[in-house]
């Protein structure tokens, strides 16, 4: 039957015409293509003569086939008659009501809206209010929808204990290798090779993206929308986080959101007996995640989160920070590792004590008093050789480890200096930082140009080196043009750019967030510090979102560090869309191994 088009006016009610198909069926047809029976459903649906039977025969119908139910068919569940009618269609509704929002808890928004846009009459009932609406009927109807708001609020709390398969597989991996500590070590590193492939799948720029732009619908859907109070109170609510919990939008970010929480609640549980650190569980514990460090999270570029488990680990005591810095300190220096690896630890390495507020400055002196004379010795090295210029090929690990130190300064010159300006001044003098600039290995070329200026300009404030000639001389330094095999003009360069990876820059997933942020350093803009507005490039920054480490002026790299899949860059297509959080963190590892999953 012809459904489009159709004269509603002037023929007679689609009420004539009978649904013959059961529920299952049709959404079946819909989903190859045929739209006829479903859309005969819909017209049925809105018949105000529609039977209390058949009402009751459709809604058992849509709770045996409510897994089926996606966001498609939203317009088709919100046509289900159901206030108002006799207390035997309410009691189904209410049932079938459960199901979905148990179910499928993207309707979980959707359901609380319509039951409380029902708590007020619509205009239509309002201008026919003496006709259709008793003095008995409109308040058994805001019965009703108490009834399906308090169905509703039962089912939100069990949400936070849901568990998507993926978590409750690796909690309980964790659980064997509590009361199996030989196979730890391998359980850890299945866990995380499964959990790079996702991280490496979310850059964090592309997270963000993701996030900010559901604020913005949402506010803009909140906007557009009549309420029933125009309070300034909505809009801030709106403007706060998405949906207003903390459930990532990108479908990556959020498992591997919950995956952290559940690794983080590992670590903490393994480490800590009663409340109080176990030195010996804590060490043992150590020694396997930096085995997996090196097997797989240092050779994989582009992770932005697995490698924070290692960060959290280090700040319960300082020696295993002061560990974890002797071994990337040991890993540069290897000459029988890969450059690729050493460039990789000398990024560790800077990014770490930058970032680490856990650290004393007194540790971050002691690393560049690695660092730094390193760097003079490499010097020495090469001044009177045949490989004296610029070329990250044949001086990868130098360079990278001249901007962890640039980094490094950034971050930590206030601590130098604060409580005795003279003695910190004479410390950074002693550095010598004069020479690595100035050197014919030109490591400002290659540097991240937001690291170069901002370390350029704290310099300068602090006379330790001037750095802007050589600067302006290698932005003057004009690449040569030359034909291309394949057609067009190319640029002909010795001097490829450093491949920069700071691995813990900021912090953007939401609920695991909530263990890095209080050991986490951020970035505080100078405001007596004067940057070259000329050679410093500007970013807009993002605004400020709930749950994440970034605050408006965090990063002063934004937008320069590149974001590019890692090595491992393959999203799982096996994982589910949406996960929950798990389960409080932080109780004793008697309590991991032994406490059920739901709680």
């Amino acid at each position: 039957m012809e459904i489009e088009g159709r004269d509603f006016m002037n023929t007679p009610p689609l009420k004539t015409v009978r649904f013959g198909g059961n529920v299952v069926a049709t959404l079946a047809k819909f989903k190859q293509g045929d739209t006829s029976d479903y859309e005969l459903l819909k017209h049925q649906l809105a018949d105000p003569d529609i039977k209390d039977a058949q009402i009751i025969n459709w809604l058992q119908e849509f709770r045996n086939c409510v897994t089926q139910l996606s966001k498609d068919h939203e317009q088709l569940i919100y046509r289900l008659p159901w206030l108002g009618r006799s207390p035997a269609v309410v009691e189904e509704y209410l049932s079938f009501l459960s199901n979905l929002v148990s179910a499928q808890t993207v309707y979980l928004r959707a359901c609380l809206k319509m039951v409380v846009s029902n708590f007020k009459p619509s205009e239509f009932l309002s201008v026919c209010v003496d006709i259709l609406i008793t003095q008995y009927d409109l308040p058994r109807s805001f019965d009703q929808c108490h009834q399906a708001l308090q169905l509703i609020g039962r089912y939100v709390p069990s949400m936070v204990v849901f568990h998507s398969p993926q978590e409750c597989y690796v909690h309980n991996l964790l659980r064997v290798a509590v009361y199996i500590p030989s196979l730890r070590r391998d359980v850890l590193e299945l866990i995380i090779s499964r959990m790079l492939k996702l991280d490496v799948s979310a850059p964090r720029g592309e997270i963000e993206e993701v996030e900010e732009n559901t604020v913005q619908q949402e506010l803009k859907g909140e906007q557009e929308e009549e309420g029933l109070f125009d309070m300034d109170e909505d809009v801030c609510s709106v403007k706060s986080s998405p949906a207003g919990t903390n459930v990532m939008v990108h479908p990556v970010a959020e498992r591997l959101d919950t995956l952290m929480v559940v690794l983080l609640a590992f670590i903490k549980d393994m480490c800590h007996v009663n409340g109080c650190l176990d030195v010996e569980r804590t060490k043992d514990l150590y020694k396997d995640l930096v085995c997996v460090f090196d097997k797989l999270i240092l050779p994989t570029h582009a992770s932005c989160h697995v490698q924070y488990a290692l960060f959290y680990l280090c700040s319960f005591r300082l020696a295993l920070a002061e560990a974890f810095l002797e071994h990337l300190w040991r890993l540069l220096q290897s000459q029988s590792h890969p450059a690729v690896l050493r460039q990789s630890a000398a990024g560790y390495m800077g990014s770490f004590l930058a970032r680490a507020n856990f650290l004393p400055v007194a540790t971050v002196r002691a690393c560049l008093d690695l660092l730094v004379p390193w760097l003079h010795l490499y010097i020495d090295s090469q001044d009177s050789g045949s490989r004296a210029y610029c070329d990250i090929t044949l001086h990868g690990p130098f360079y990278n480890a001249c901007q962890a130190v640039f980094y490094t300064l950034i971050f930590r010159h206030r601590s130098i200096l604060e409580g005795n300006m003279k003695k910190g001044l004479a410390y950074l003098q002693s550095l010598n930082l004069e020479r690595i600039v100035m050197c014919q290995l030109n490591p400002l070329k290659v540097c991240l140009p937001a690291v170069t200026n901002m370390f350029a300009a704290i310099t300068r404030k602090y006379q330790l080196v001037f750095c802007y000639t050589i600067i302006e001389r290698n932005n003057r330094h004009v690449l040569p043009v030359v034909r291309s095999s394949v057609g067009g003009d190319c640029v002909s360069t010795n001097t490829n750019p450093l491949d920069s990876f700071f691995p813990f820059d900021p912090y953007v997933l939401k609920r695991s967030s909530k263990l890095i942020e209080p050991l986490y350093q951020v970035w505080e803009e100078p405001a007596d510090t004067e940057v070259d507005t000329v050679t410093t490039k500007r970013v807009r920054p993002v605004k400020h979102r709930q749950s994440c480490i970034l605050s408006d002026e965090d990063d002063f790299l934004r937008g320069e560090t590149p974001e590019t899949k890692g090595v491992m860059g393959m999203t799982p297509g096996s994982y589910e869309s949406h996960l929950h959080s798990p389960s409080s963190v932080g109780s004793p590892p008697i309590s991991f191994l032994q406490r059920p999953y739901h709680h």
